[in-house]
């Protein structure tokens, strides 16, 4: 590789990413229809082209804002679907639909068993789906979602932890409790180790998304858990250390009004992890999309919840070890670089912008 007139630092990181999902064939890219409560429901399907019957692997749902589609959703927000063909992971977009007492497009549950509204249990008949037709690895199910998309993630967490490995969050946050409706951490049952990442922002001011959290019950009976409660919650269930390693994160975008604060608690049950990544000064946003550039939340979701399944860290997942058996020289370089140790392996090559 030739860069002419420069001097560029390499670093290694485990996964090689892109955005670009054109460049992929695909074994499945586009809506099924399930039939859940006696109402045809839809979802956006990816399976990637690397798929096999003989190898089973990963799925990742991720969930939409209030009010939104998956198709608005992957084109302005966040499409993963080069991620998922890099990766060889199972992607899928839930729909969700018409609340039945307030008529707008809402993922927070109005009632639950027996009723034709309860989102888990949709969750779950998809997994069911998937599961019949495609060769899946059960221990390592992941969702994620945007806004509400995000605070249904939780949900998820707490009310289908038998088949949810871990969960990230941007821009949503936790509902605390309601009675009437069995929803947020006072009616949270997690049975194994439960990976968790968010990715909230300062300065958002979304009601349900605010960083110190809020007292508005949008007639749930609940309110919506700040930053620091969400992390107390899921760092005490699952027993990481006390106190997080906190860094910051290489501003590379100096003209997006905002940085990034990485905190991370270790050393869980199976090593689990909580991890947030604080947007100082960030608005209700998908980063790398919009507001903060100086991280790609897809890949950051990717790239943390990977390293677990159910039982906690994969043993076999290890980034230092990976860095340890790959030689770059020299390093500093000029025009020319040699990478020697990795075969089968993939690389991401950054300069000192980013």
């Amino acid at each position: 590789i030739y860069f002419n007139n420069s001097i560029i630092y390499f670093y290694l990181i485990g996964f090689i990413f892109t955005s670009n999902s054109n460049l992929f064939a695909q074994v499945f890219d586009g809506f099924q229809t399930i039939n859940h409560n006696q109402i045809d429901r839809r979802f956006y399907l990816y399976v990637p082209d690397n798929y096999s019957v003989n190898t089973p692997i990963p799925i990742l749902f991720n969930f939409h804002g209030g009010g939104g589609d998956p198709v608005s959703y992957m084109n302005y927000t966040s499409d993963m679907r080069g991620l998922a063909e890099t990766n060889n992971f199972i992607l899928i977009y839930p729909e969700a639909i018409a609340d039945p007492s307030t008529g707008s497009i809402s993922w927070i549950d109005k009632a639950t068993g027996g009723s034709p509204r309860d989102e888990t249990l949709f969750i779950d008949a998809i997994i069911n789906l998937i599961d019949n037709n495609y060769s899946v690895d059960l221990d390592r199910i992941y969702a994620c979602g945007y806004s509400e998309g995000g605070i249904f993630s939780y949900e998820l967490a707490c009310r289908l932890n038998n088949r949810i490995a871990g969960i990230a969050s941007v821009s949503g946050s936790m509902l605390s409790e309601s009675e009437r409706f069995n929803l947020g951490f006072s009616n949270c049952s997690p049975e194994h180790p439960t990976a968790i990442m968010l990715i909230p922002g300062t300065s958002d001011t979304n009601a349900h998304s605010l960083y110190e959290g809020c007292c508005l019950d949008w007639g749930l009976d609940s309110y919506y858990l700040s930053a620091n409660q969400i992390t107390d919650f899921w760092t005490n269930y699952n027993s990481t250390d006390s106190n997080p390693s906190v860094s910051d994160v290489s501003n590379t975008n100096t003209t997006d009004g905002s940085t990034v604060e990485r905190k991370i608690w270790s050393n869980g049950q199976g090593s689990v992890e909580v991890q947030e990544l604080k947007i100082i000064g960030g608005g209700h946003e998908w980063p790398g999309t919009s507001g903060n550039m100086d991280i790609n939340a897809n890949i950051e979701i990717w790239q943390f919840l990977s390293k677990f399944d159910k039982n906690g860290m994969i043993d076999n997942f290890n980034f230092d070890e990976i860095q340890s058996s790959v030689s770059v020289s020299p390093n500093p370089f000029n025009n020319y670089f040699k990478i020697e140790g990795a075969e089968n392996g993939s690389i991401g090559l950054y300069d000192l912008l980013g």
